[in-house]
């Protein structure tokens, strides 16, 4: 099992960056060794449709992506919508997708956007056939203090969508592979 958690945030201080990590150490708490991508690391071009498909650093992140066996997508929610890297990721990577288990880890202001993580959970389940985790993590800033999580609902939250992750994706290893 090659799980791979995703951090869109590019903010230093970032609450999913948070969430990301502590579903990496629940994963490897239970025997896994998840990789993480951290966008705040990896220079990505804007997708322009053309030419930033070459940029050096798209097919390694692709690459990422395909040998993944499961993905946790840990996004700022802006705007009632998973952040810009996050759908930059997606529209440069696109393909890599296909029939991937992904869950969610989110950071949000505020309550009122607890379902605006389904666009985006919608577009990968029609357009790459992913299967997508019916549980997922929305804490709102009040669920951390510093750079930890305070709220231990929240805790068990993220640990659950990551126990999720690896069962879905042991249970669905080699199913999704041919998705159309």
């Amino acid at each position: 099992m090659s799980p791979l958690v995703i951090s869109c945030s590019h903010n230093p201080a970032s609450r999913s960056a948070i969430l990301a990590r502590e579903a990496i150490a629940a994963m490897e708490a239970q025997g896994a060794q998840p990789e993480l991508l951290d966008l705040a690391q990896t220079e990505l071009p804007f997708c322009d449709g053309g030419a930033s498909y070459g940029h050096e650093n798209v097919q390694p992140v692709r690459e990422r992506i395909i040998a993944a066996s499961g993905i946790l997508l840990a996004t700022p929610v802006y705007n009632y919508d998973a952040n810009a890297a996050a759908k930059n990721l997606l529209e440069l990577t696109g393909q890599a997708w296909n029939g991937k288990v992904v869950g969610f880890l989110c950071a949000a202001g505020g309550h009122g956007s607890y379902m605006s993580i389904m666009p985006f959970a919608n577009s990968l389940m029609l357009d790459f056939r992913c299967v997508v985790i019916p549980r997922f993590v929305y804490a709102t800033g009040q669920a951390f203090e510093q750079q930890t999580i305070a709220d231990p609902a929240v805790q068990e939250r993220v640990k659950r969508v990551a126990t999720d992750l690896l069962a879905f994706s042991e249970a669905l290893q080699g199913l999704t592979k041919d998705a159309d």
